[in-house]
């Protein structure tokens, strides 16, 4: 019973686990410990194949058999970690013991030889600050890119089928010159794409260098080896990231706290989308597909509500809660080493589930918009003072004395500005008959500027 999404004690593991589930494969205690095993057994492949240790060497097969242990990786694996962590106190360790015991119960005369290289002049941190931005990194161009892409292309493809359909715009709450639907959406797109671009090409830094970053057991034990080129290629070939140097014991998180700021910010206009999809619904603007059984109100039967987008805002906001204080705590650390940051990278995979979580509640609000024409230009028609406007630009263009203030005394705090209530201002303006056709010719639909052209 315990072990039911029911007991969980977060609700990411619990009410909606089925939504973020595949984040476990990056994040979950069991992928740490699977990441872990894999530096471990690169480094060691490595050292192997860069002949940086004399009489080092690795067949294929025993290449393969190694690399089995994290790509094979089970959960019987798992529990038998956490198992050899009971008693070292220590998860890193426990990581080494275990990749031990496997060369031992293979029996491979060439790995028992080597056994003792495994973790060869390393700290917990070389691994912890290499498998960390190695599952963020995975995790985000294997789940979270490819989701954020989804909701880019919806906006695309309601940008592209709405790039015709004038809407009142509305600056400070009130009715302003009007916009295309189509153009006001692929705001949203076009800022999202700009941030996911700049997503995909941050680097993920990892730290690699000994005890204080300095890598003084590995110079002191091989003092001809070039073991900061080492380092480096180790890090940038076998695991494709980018190492920080110099370091102290850990990472500075610098590079990750520009990742994190990037995400914040991909929170922030999503959150932007949120608020506005739920104001144009409130509006009228968009109607919401219903689904038989739904419930929208306890109380009242006849609502539908943009649920969708406030989960989403929602989740949005705890998400960039937590990615800020980790992009301003991780970087600061007491001297050489403390083990604040330890606690804080199990986090990360949180703050990344609420974010895709409200991605998720997002493009299931997206799904449902129903645009609601009539609505949409019923406003506009009930709105015609916004051509105030058009109107004074144009008599400034004709040297019309005060336009602004013409029309400003014409329809500041007033009500009821309609297209007749225009036309007979214009019919008494001093100007050329010509000029007066083009101010009647002017329709709250189609003053719009360039917005079918933007999207």
């Amino acid at each position: 019973m315990t072990h039911s999404p029911l007991f969980a004690l977060t609700a990411l593991d619990g009410r909606y686990r089925d939504k973020i589930e595949t984040l476990a494969t990056y994040f979950s205690e069991a992928a740490l410990i699977r990441y872990r095993i894999r530096v471990e057994v690169e480094y060691l492949v490595a050292l192997a194949e860069t002949n940086v240790i004399p009489d080092m060497e690795f067949s294929e097969t025993e290449k393969n058999w190694l690399r089995g242990l994290y790509e094979g990786f089970s959960q019987e694996d798992a529990e038998k970690v956490k198992l050899i962590e009971r008693i070292t106190n220590h998860d890193v360790k426990a990581i080494e013991y275990f990749i031990k015991e496997k060369i031992t119960e293979l029996g491979n005369a060439n790995l028992l030889k080597l056994k003792e290289l495994v973790h060869f002049g390393l700290t917990s941190q070389d691994i912890n600050n290499t498998a960390s931005p190695l599952m963020l990194k995975e995790a985000i161009q294997g789940v979270f890119l490819p989701y954020l892409d989804s909701i880019i292309q919806s906006l695309a493809q309601y940008a592209a089928e709405w790039r015709n359909l004038s809407m009142l715009a509305y600056t400070h709450g009130q009715p302003a010159s009007p916009t295309t639907l189509g153009k006001e959406i692929s705001v949203f797109q076009i800022r999202l794409q700009k941030q996911r671009m700049e997503l995909a090409s941050l680097p993920y830094p990892a730290k690699f260098g000994g005890a204080t970053g300095n890598m003084n057991a590995h110079y002191v034990t091989y003092p001809k080896v070039n073991w900061h080129q080492f380092a480096g290629q180790f890090v940038g070939e076998y695991l494709q990231l980018e190492r920080s140097f110099p370091t102290t014991q850990i990472e500075h998180y610098d590079g990750l706290a520009r990742i994190f700021h990037c995400i914040q910010r991909i929170n922030g206009i999503l959150t932007d989308l949120c608020v506005d999809m739920w104001l144009y619904i409130s509006k009228e603007y968009f109607k919401q597909q219903t689904k038989a059984g739904e419930i929208g109100s306890s109380a009242m039967p006849h609502k539908v509500n943009p649920i969708d987008f406030e989960n989403a805002e929602g989740n949005l906001g705890l998400s960039t809660a937590l990615f800020e204080f980790l992009s301003r705590k991780l970087p600061v650390s007491r001297l050489q080493r403390d083990l604040t940051d330890s606690t804080l990278l199990r986090n990360v995979g949180t703050a990344i589930g609420h974010s895709y979580l409200a991605m998720n509640s997002l493009q299931k609000g997206l799904g449902k918009l129903l645009v609601n024409r009539s609505k949409i230009q019923a406003d506009l028609d009930a709105n015609w003072v916004v051509l105030a406007e058009a109107i004074q630009t144009i008599l400034r263009r004709e040297n019309y004395p005060n336009p602004y203030e013409a029309l400003k005394d014409l329809t500041r705090g007033k009500d009821g500005i309609t297209a007749e209530a225009l036309y007979e201002f214009i019919g008494h303006l001093a100007i050329s008959e010509e000029i007066k056709a083009e101010l009647r010719e002017l329709r709250p639909e189609n003053y719009v500027g360039n917005a079918r052209e933007v999207w």
